[in-house]
This record gives structure tokens, C-alpha cells and sequence, in this order.
């Protein structure tokens, strides 16, 4: 058959030299690149049409998609994509994603690949070692934040069970009461995601505010854990659109004192623990009984990239692993199958990006690029407060910068709609990267700084782009 690949298989090392030319003039490209270019939208219309019968051949659709994806891809791996909270991809964790692909490990059994399931045990020790955790926390490597808050809220759910006399592994929830869970108004739509997929209900969280902006009332979580049981607090190491934090410290006395199980969720947060700068920000972390973080973001590693930490080892085991299956390997210390201490059974090795990048720039070099773009920030909320249209919304901690468009004269009211339109806007236009959100009742920018391409000249951009926009949406109306 002539679409058959084992006709082809000489063409693989062409398709992959490629792929390697091509990135040398895109990656060169990349820092001067509009994050998106309209005038090559269409292209994506390209992928569509019937399925092939024989097929074009591996050349062929190597060289058609590097056409369309070179030029249609929204550029977010380049230093002005703001938007969300997504880092780059540095160059020894890019090189590395290619190494994983190249290899295609089996990353979830010991049998299957030593080498990815070594190279996971020891990335999950160095970034215990880079955030302050304790040596003795389990952990395993997650596709994302989201599976990595999936994972450290399946511990606690298992915990709460048995403090209920219940093995919710094997048995289920039946018969146990609703599981309170508390936090602020900080909590990410991704912890309500992993709730809801545990059947704990995404709107079970009860958050307990102290101020529009969603800042933790603490005596009002000490008197609802007096009363409540066993619960779950979840603190947010980072909220995603001022940047603040919630007192982890504070919550880790409270979980003690209550026997409560503390999860923390950081998904970018977490990498303030790496700078004598910020990491006050995290102080209390290291008493946490779960935490989760994001690699895709700060540490500037390829999707998918997530990590979850777990103060009682024992519990990713009971959790996520007793499957019953006679084919699957028995594991030890040494031989470690991370399929049966996380929610996923295939799995990638995404070890690799996160061990070359640690291997490349060592702490310190993660370290200057958090204090890098805490500088970034800190350039940019200079900007917002100089210029006589912009509005400076909350106060800057680590890389996001909440503001908004506020030409003298424009009343209140029309405000939102004003900034709504300008992203909206400054999506189309393309030059750089930022979305809107709600902040404390009012429409707003909050571009993220975290990509490790991101210069000066970059941030600067972004304000006068920003501007720019808004004046002439403003000239527009009148």
C-alpha cells in the first residue's frame, strides 16, 4: 500500500531535518513577530479537506504544515504574547520536548522506560529542592495545573474518606457526607474543575472574602473550621488578576490547629519560592499537605507541563494506584510506575524539558528570570502611572499588571465598555497580546510577564500599543 508507513520510513530523518531548518529562521523570526498576523488567518482553512485515501507523503504534509503553522500559529512562544499566564519555551526545554518526541517513551512504567521514569524522579527532587519543599513529599509530573490541582485534591478527598471510616478508592463516595472545602476569592476556575470531576461538586468551594478583591477573611475561616470536620482549604499561591497571594502561612496554622488538609495551588505562584525577593509571598507552602504547580508558565518548559507535591507520600499510592491488574509491574523506591501515582496511564516523558532546562540554567538562571520579570512588571506599572490615560488597578507583586484605559473626561459608566472594546481591539491588531478580565467590578487589562524572551522594549510596547488603541477608539466615537 502505498500510504503504508513502513514504505516511507526512510523519510523520517528528512521530515525531522525539516522541522530543524525550518526553526532556525523561525525562532530568529520570533522575537520580532505580531503574536498574530491577520493577513495569515486564512491559512488555517488549509488543514481542512477530505481524508485522504493513499495519503501525499511524509514530505509533503511535513512541508504543508510548517507553511501553515509557521505563519497561522498565534505566536505565544514570542516575548510579547501577554495573554493568560503562558511562558515560552526555553531553548534547552524546546530542544528536549523534540528529544522526548524522538525517543517516545513510555513514561508511566519502570519497565517500559527506566530512563524517563529516573529522569522524573529526579526533576520532582531538584524542584522540591528549587521551591523549599521538604525532601520527604511525593510527587509526579501532570500535564497541567489543572491535573496537578486534580491530583493533590484526590489525596485530600482520600484523606477526608477515611477520617470517615470510608476507602473511597475502592467504595466510592456513597454514604459519606458533603466534604467542606474554603478558601478565598482567589480560587481558579481549575480547582473547581478537579472538584467537580472528584464528584465533590465545582460549586462546593465556600469562599470567605474580606474585600471585593477577594482577599482571605482569616477569622472567618478559623470559626467555620471550629464547626465544619474534617475539610479542605485551598490557598492560592497567586490569583490571576491582580497577582496577589493569600497567607499561606496563616492558613497552614489554621489547617494544624483544626486538622484540616491545606492544598496549595500554584500554578505560577509557586516559583516565587525562588527569589530571596518574592519568596515571602509563599511562606508556608513547605507546610502544605498538597501542592500544585505549572511548568508551561514560569518555568518556561513546552505544554503540557504540570507538578503535584504530596506531604504524605503514601497517599498518591492509595489514591491513584491498587488497580488489580496482574500484567502491570510491581514497583519499589528505585523502580517507581508514576502511572499508578497520578491520574493519567499513558504517559509522555515530560521529564525530559524540565530536567534539561534545570540541567541548562541551574537556580540561578531561573532565579534572574523571576526577578527579571518582577522588574518587567514593576517597568510597566511605572508606565501606567505616568501616562495621564491609563489607571494603575492593583498593586504589583510578581508579573502581572492589572490596569485599565482612562482618558480624562470619559465618565465611569463608560468606562468598561471603552476597555471591553480595546481588547478586543488589541487582539485584532495583534502587535502584542493582552486580555480583559473583571477586577474588583471593573473591566480590565492584565497582561502576564512570564515569557523569558520578554525584554524592555517588549513592556514598553505593550503600554504604547495600549494607548494608542484606546485614543483612537476614542477619535472613533467622537
Amino acid at each position: 500500500m502505498m500510504g503504508d508507513p513502513l514504505n516511507a520510513r526512510e523519510d523520517a530523518a528528512e521530515a525531522l531535518g525539516m522541522v530543524a531548518r525550518a526553526a532556525g529562521t523561525y525562532l530568529d523570526a520570533l522575537p520580532h513577530l505580531p503574536v498574530r498576523d491577520a493577513t495569515h488567518a486564512h491559512l488555517v482553512d488549509d488543514l481542512d479537506g477530505p481524508l485522504p485515501e493513499a495519503g501525499d507523503g511524509t514530505i509533503a504534509a511535513v512541508a504543508d504544515l510548517l507553511r501553515i503553522g509557521t505563519r497561522a500559529a498565534t505566536h505565544s512562544s514570542g516575548p510579547r504574547f501577554f495573554h493568560l499566564v503562558v511562558g515560552g519555551a526555553t531553548p534547552a526545554a524546546q530542544a528536549a520536548d523534540w528529544v522526548t518526541s524522538l525517543l517516545d517513551q513510555a513514561g508511566g512504567l519502570w519497565v517500559a522506560s527506566p530512563l524517563a521514569a529516573h529522569a522524573e524522579t529526579v526533576v520532582l527532587r531538584w524542584l522540591k529542592e528549587l521551591f523549599g519543599l521538604p525532601a520527604s513529599y511525593g510527587g509526579v509530573l501532570t500535564p497541567s495545573a489543572t491535573f496537578a490541582n486534580l491530583t493533590g485534591l484526590t489525596c485530600a478527598r482520600y484523606w477526608w474518606a477515611r477520617r470517615h471510616g470510608v476507602d473511597v478508592t475502592a467504595d466510592g463516595l456513597v454514604g459519606l457526607p458533603r466534604l467542606p472545602v474554603f478558601s478565598s476569592g482567589y480560587v481558579h476556575p481549575s480547582s473547581r474543575k478537579a472538584l467537580q470531576l472528584l464528584g465533590l461538586g465545582r460549586d462546593s468551594v465556600r469562599t470567605l472574602t474580606r474585600d471585593d478583591a477577594g482577599r482571605l477573611d482569616v477569622d472567618a475561616l478559623d470559626r467555620e473550621l471550629a464547626s465544619s470536620g474534617p475539610a479542605v482549604l485551598i490557598g492560592n499561591a497567586g490569583e490571576v488578576n491582580g497577582g496577589d497571594f493569600d497567607p499561606l502561612d496563616e492558613m497552614a496554622d489554621l489547617a494544624e490547629r483544626h486538622g484540616a488538609w491545606l492544598h496549595v495551588d500554584g500554578a505560577f505562584g509557586l516559583f516565587a519560592a525562588v527569589s530571596p525577593r518574592t519568596a515571602g509571598l509563599v511562606r508556608g507552602v513547605e507546610r502544605a499537605d498538597s501542592v500544585a504547580a505549572d511548568g508551561h508558565k514560569w518555568l518556561n518548559v513546552p505544554y503540557e507541563s504540570g507538578m503535584a507535591f504530596v506531604r504524605d507520600r503514601s497517599l498518591l499510592g492509595r489514591a491513584f494506584g491498587g488497580w488489580n491488574s496482574p500484567y502491570l509491574p510491581e514497583q519499589d523506591e528505585v523502580r517507581v510506575n508514576y502511572n499508578s501515582l497520578g491520574p493519567e496511564s499513558s504517559r509522555r516523558a515530560r521529564a525530559f524539558p524540565i530536567w534539561a532546562t534545570l540541567r541548562a540554567y541551574g537556580r540561578d538562571g531561573h532565579r534572574a528570570m523571576v526577578e527579571r520579570h518582577q522588574d518587567l512588571a514593576l517597568r510597566l506599572g511605572r508606565r501606567v502611572e505616568e501616562s495621564p490615560d491609563l489607571e494603575l488597578l492593583a498593586p504589583i507583586t510578581v508579573f502581572v499588571v492589572c490596569f485599565r484605559y482612562r482618558p480624562p473626561g470619559v465618565p465611569e459608566e463608560a468606562l468598561d465598555d471603552l476597555n471591553r472594546r480595546l481588547g478586543e481591539e488589541l487582539l485584532e491588531d495583534g502587535r502584542v497580546y493582552a486580555g480583559t478580565t473583571v477586577y474588583r467590578g471593573r473591566v480590565a487589562l492584565r497582561p502576564a510577564i512570564v515569557n523569558w524572551r520578554t525584554t524592555d522594549e517588549d513592556v514598553d510596547l505593550l503600554a504604547s500599543v495600549v494607548r494608542e488603541i484606546g485614543a483612537r477608539l476614542l477619535t472613533a466615537e467622537a
